[in-house]
């Protein structure tokens, strides 16, 4: 199994077929964490940098955890503990950095397209872990992994994503990835939330939960993003949860077989009850464990093919 890139930039442009090998090679990967001994050598001597602009739990830590266990050196920096604090630019410690020889860098950044920015200037493989409300390749890529081990396929199925489309990367990836798939992809939120000409996505646009949720496989809640929005498109989190969060009402309008899906982290009585969060729809949790696979898969057959 082989990529032919050097960089994860975003799923723009990722065929069905790398998606696949991608998947399956996760699938092979997997089996590591549930070892007593979570290790193995395939990347021993590989020196990988977590680069983290933003706050981050389950995709820092899953990187870490996945970089780890294939035997890498690993390196985590933040932008408070960087010389960006100084006055740096980000491509004079990306050089910096390079001078060191690391073997792949791992970056997160709240303006869209640094990743692509570093890729241009450095030399060394670069995954994009999260750029502002641009893309998140790899959350896009753990939640088909996802599906595909509940439902086994990805083609043929409905997928409705439901939350604030315009600022979220997780939806972005996951519409660009499901499309390429074979899935039909159904999006819902407030107006105010939606992308202009949401449908040039390649998405159709409910206008009712229920409509939304109608006959669905999958049903995907987003976060919402505070951090990201005004009172002018947002007025309150009471009204959002009563018109866009998902209850257990909503569920009897699905497939008996739907999945409840959340990239995390949860905001528990706006974007989804307790009781559907927890309940035996939903798998969150595996999704959490699978981000380590595919973060292993990635590591592996971007640097370790001539290591193996």
């Amino acid at each position: 199994m082989s990529l032919a890139r050097r960089h994860l930039l975003g799923l723009e442009g990722v065929s069905a077929q790398e998606i696949t090998t991608i998947l399956d090679t996760a699938e092979s990967l997997k089996e590591i964490s549930a070892r007593p001994i979570k290790k193995v050598p395939t990347l021993r001597g590989k020196t990988v940098v977590h680069f983290f602009y933003e706050a981050s739990t389950r995709t820092r830590t899953s990187f870490e955890l996945a970089a780890k266990r294939l035997s890498a050196d690993t390196v985590s920096l933040s932008a408070s503990t960087s010389s960006l604090t100084k006055g740096e630019t980000l491509i004079d410690t990306a050089k910096n950095l390079q001078a060191m020889s690391p073997d792949l860098i791992v970056m997160r950044h709240s303006m869209s397209g640094a990743p692509h920015l570093l890729a241009r200037h450095i030399p060394c493989s670069i995954i994009n872990a999260g750029d502002g409300t641009h893309e998140h390749p790899t959350q896009g890529l753990l939640d088909l992994l996802t599906i595909r081990q509940v439902k086994g396929r990805l083609d043929g199925l409905k997928v409705s994503i439901i939350g604030d489309i315009s600022h979220s990367r997780v939806a972005r990836s996951g519409i660009i990835g499901l499309n390429t798939m074979g899935s039909a992809v159904t999006v819902y939120g407030p107006n105010t939330l939606l992308p202009p000409q949401v449908q040039s996505l390649g998405v159709s646009v409910a206008g009712s939960m229920d409509e939304a949720i109608a006959e669905a496989d999958v049903v995907m809640m987003l976060r919402v993003q505070k951090e990201r929005l005004s009172d002018v498109l947002f007025p309150s989190l009471r009204e959002y949860a009563q018109r866009f969060g998902l209850g257990m009402r909503h569920l009897a309008q699905a497939k008996p077989d739907v999945v409840v899906m959340h990239p995390g982290p949860i905001n528990r009585g706006v974007e989804i009850s307790p009781q559907v969060a927890d309940g035996p729809w939903s798998v969150i949790l595996d999704q959490v464990a699978n981000g380590v696979a595919v973060r292993m898969a990635l590591l592996y057959l971007l640097i370790g093919q001539e290591a193996a």
